[in-house]
């Protein structure tokens, strides 16, 4: 019985002697903490997104959207500040393709998902930009070919599988000019090289600057990426102060039901000593920092405006 009882005391002092440790020694982060510490809170953000207002670039068989004060059902009148505390906006949008986008495949093939059937895993991907506007400079019609993806790969490896792919032209710096939206001749995507990328080095989806993938008559590309069960990005901006590798994209778009297109937000997230954006802690966020004028209706413009 004493054995017993002097086994039972040792044990009961390691038990002690391990908490006693447990509890001196810190707490490590979780992992995805960790590298939200190491890595994402010193990175630049870059967006990569049109603002969406009635006046941008827009097909002409969609139509002009339109915004305006949202109404009271009650009293048919606008909420506003100083007799409600706040306001709001409505949206009578002519088209779920309007801006920067997210296209699912059902736009085109009702066999596939819509926007709101996306799995969640589109969220953050690796980021590479292939630049063309130098070709696109002599030629405004010139359309990513195989080679300049092979000669991206020379200088800086080989696609990663399920990456995103946003293909640089410089189409739109003329943003938000409505005559982009009638030009025949724009900056593409060969179809060639739409396979190679999804066949061949298994991306997840790629995307451009202009509203649409390609140029030609049928929209070839377009047609072969959704018909097949892909999905792209359109309207794409700013991907001059992206770096061609090493970046992560965030992706992110409204849930509709049904939708056929997205109106989407990308956001680079890109290495702490790249030359553009911004990072955690630059500016204030929360709480947000107050503007030098406060919103006001622009009957003109048809848009709120400081």
């Amino acid at each position: 019985m004493k054995k017993l009882g002097l086994l039972c005391f040792v044990v009961f002092l390691s038990l002690l002697t391990c908490l006693s440790i447990n509890a001196a020694q810190p707490k490590r982060n979780p992992t995805l903490w960790q590298v939200y510490q190491q890595s994402l809170k010193q990175a630049k953000y870059v967006d990569l997104t049109h603002t969406i207002n009635p006046a941008i670039p827009v097909w002409s068989g969609f139509g002009a959207s339109q915004f305006a004060p949202t109404v009271n059902p009650k009293t048919g009148q606008p909420y506003t500040y100083q007799k409600d505390g706040f306001e709001a906006t409505q949206y009578n949008l002519s088209t779920d393709q309007l801006g920067t986008q997210l296209d699912p495949p059902a736009h085109w093939n009702p066999d596939y998902p819509a926007i709101d059937e996306l799995p969640p895993t589109f969220a953050v991907r690796p980021l590479v930009v292939i630049s063309i506007q130098d070709k696109v400079a002599r030629d405004p019609n010139y359309h990513l070919a195989i080679k300049d993806i092979k000669d991206w790969e020379r200088q800086h490896g080989i696609i990663p599988p399920g990456s995103v792919v946003f293909v640089r032209s410089d189409w739109s710096k003329e943003w938000p000019n409505p005559q982009l939206a009638t030009r025949t001749k724009f900056p593409g995507v060969s179809l060639s090289a739409l396979k190679f990328l999804h066949l061949e080095r298994k991306i997840l989806f790629h995307g451009h600057e202009p509203l649409d993938t390609d140029s030609t008559p049928t929209l070839e590309g377009e047609a072969w990426l959704l018909k097949n069960g892909y999905t792209q990005a359109e309207g794409v901006a700013n991907l001059d102060q992206v770096p061609e590798t090493g970046a992560l994209v965030a992706i992110g778009y409204p849930k509709f039901q049904g939708g056929l297109g997205g109106y989407a937000r990308y956001i680079a997230i890109c290495p702490p000593d790249w030359k553009y954006g911004v990072s955690i802690g630059q500016i204030p966020e929360s709480p947000l920092q107050k503007q030098n004028k406060p919103l006001r209706w622009d009957k003109n413009l048809g848009v709120r405006v400081r």
